[in-house]
């Protein structure tokens, strides 16, 4: 055998020596470590049987307290349940006794029923040989005599309405043509007033073209600096030797025509020198609102308004409808009403001051949602204008109901003073157009022949078949056409329909 493998044999055998002297000594050591380990075990497996016994009977006296609970509920639930058994067994007795009660009552009126269905039935038989015997004389059916008779009171009644509606027409209209005419009268030649020569100015002339350059300045700097603190839109096209100013605002738009015209003249043209042109010129027609709307109070002799309303009165310089300047309208407007009011015995200071007030709202109508009229008379109450005048500007359009005397003589001022001659312009377009509408509206109607606007468009003239259109129905087409006028179109002063209807017999002698 050779020697190093006797070597690798011995070295194994000393290595399994070692381990077997090993184990003998340390065994005594895990022994002890293994008892330890038991006793411990014991020890906590008798305290968790004492944790487990101590919960069992907590467990119980909590099962017997919830089961004691439970048993007293469910006797007091039976109680409950047999007082509403007993409840609805009594309920059920009173029905049946109700029941049987209505029974009876059934039985006696179906009995009574069958004796009146009789009494009908006969009743029919005599009315049916009633008719029969009627008709059999007449010669006629009883629809037909019905028709007759229907129609014959008809015609009879239509005739009388329409002469009766003719009659007191004519005679009110007489005695207040005769009234009106005179107050009308009066109060337009104590009022003379221009014609329309003023309107909102938005172009602004130059000496040349070259000036178009320096308002727009180099790469647009002037002319958006410009439109930034003037709030407009500069307009600048074809025209030889001009710029048109833009916007809904027409102070702020007289505001930039000022400076304009100023920057224009002066020729320096830059965005520090548009500053102060722009806030001299603001300050300048801030200036000229007070003493306009001064003026309109002085002229008008209407006092004790707030002096915001004063300036909202002075901004309607610079504004216009149709033409007519709306601050030389309201002075109109209240002197008209003024002598209207004299005459007629009413309030003569409210009348005036609804009248000067009453398109106020137009100072600020670009700004506030609604109609002016509805604007005007909030602002008004807002500093504490009184109630009645207030009543007056909401009400001139009729947007809200006429409260006093007052109230209607200023919608009568506003209308004379918008429909007299020269009051107000249009263009011919528009003017086409409204007699156009008027045309249209008029043949919509059913039974109208021929329309024609006349004066201008403040009269329409409806010409009507005659077989198709009666006396009464004439009467009732022209409210219906003004009625739907008033509700289609708008209109400065107001527009007079006339229905005609005539009966035309044509022979020949042969």
């Amino acid at each position: 055998m050779p020697q190093g493998f006797q070597l690798i044999i011995v070295a194994v055998l000393a290595l399994i020596v070692g381990a077997a002297m090993g184990y003998f000594l340390q065994r005594p050591r895990v022994e002890a470590v293994q008892q330890a380990a038991r006793k411990e075990a014991e020890r906590l497996r008798e305290e968790a049987r004492a944790q487990a016994k101590e919960i069992l009977l907590k467990a119980k006296d909590e099962a017997q307290r919830e089961r004691e609970q439970a048993e007293k509920e469910i006797r007091r639930m039976r109680a409950e349940l047999q007082q509403e058994e007993d409840r609805l067994i009594r309920r059920r007795n009173d029905l049946d006794q109700r029941v049987e009660r209505l029974e009876q009552r059934e039985q006696a009126l179906n009995k009574r029923q069958s004796a009146l269905d009789r009494k009908a039935n006969e009743l029919e038989k005599l009315e049916a040989a009633r008719i029969a015997e009627l008709e059999r004389i007449a010669q006629l059916s009883r629809d037909e005599a019905k028709q007759i008779l229907l129609e014959a009171v008809e015609k009879e009644a239509r005739q009388d309405m329409a002469n009766v509606i003719r009659q007191v027409e004519e005679e009110t209209k007489a005695q207040a043509d005769a009234i009106a005419r005179k107050i009308i009268t009066m109060a337009i030649q104590r009022v003379a007033s221009d014609q329309v020569a003023e309107v909102a100015v938005s172009v602004v002339p130059l000496p040349n073209d070259e000036m178009k350059g320096r308002i727009i300045g180099r790469n647009g700097r002037n002319i958006r600096a410009f439109e930034q603190v003037a709030g407009v839109d500069i307009i600048v096209d074809d025209t030889p030797e001009a710029v048109t100013l833009s916007s809904f605002d027409p102070v702020r738009r007289e505001i930039a025509r000022r400076a304009m015209t100023r920057l224009v003249m002066d020729g320096r043209i830059h965005p520090a020198r548009i500053e102060k042109s722009v806030e001299d010129a603001r300050q300048e027609v801030e200036q000229i609102i007070r003493e306009e709307g001064e003026r309109a109070v002085y002229e008008t002799g209407v006092t004790g308004l707030h002096p915001e309303i004063i300036k909202l009165l002075g901004r309607l310089k610079f504004r216009t409808s149709y033409g007519q300047n709306q601050l030389q309208h309201a002075i109109e407007v209240a002197h008209i009403a003024g002598i209207i009011a004299a005459e007629l015995g009413a309030d003569v200071q409210v009348a005036k001051a609804g009248a000067l007030l009453h398109d106020i709202g137009k100072a600020v109508d670009h700004e506030v949602e609604g109609t002016h009229a509805l604007i005007g008379a909030e602002i008004c109450r807002r500093y504490g204008v009184n109630p009645k005048v207030v009543n007056c500007i909401a009400s001139h359009h009729h947007e809200v109901e006429q409260e006093s005397l007052e109230a209607i003589i200023v919608e009568a001022a506003d209308a004379i003073s918008g429909a007299r001659p020269g009051a107000r312009r249009e263009s011919i377009e528009t003017y086409l157009k409204r007699v156009k509408a008027l045309e249209e509206i008029a043949h919509s109607f059913p039974g109208v022949s021929q329309a024609y606007a006349l004066q201008a468009g403040r009269e329409v003239r409806i010409v009507v078949v005659p077989e198709q259109v009666d006396d009464l129905a004439a009467i009732q087409l022209a409210k219906n056409v003004a009625k739907k006028i008033e509700e289609s179109m708008e209109y400065p002063g107001q527009i007079k329909v006339t229905v005609l209807r005539e009966t035309r017999a044509v022979d020949y002698a042969k």
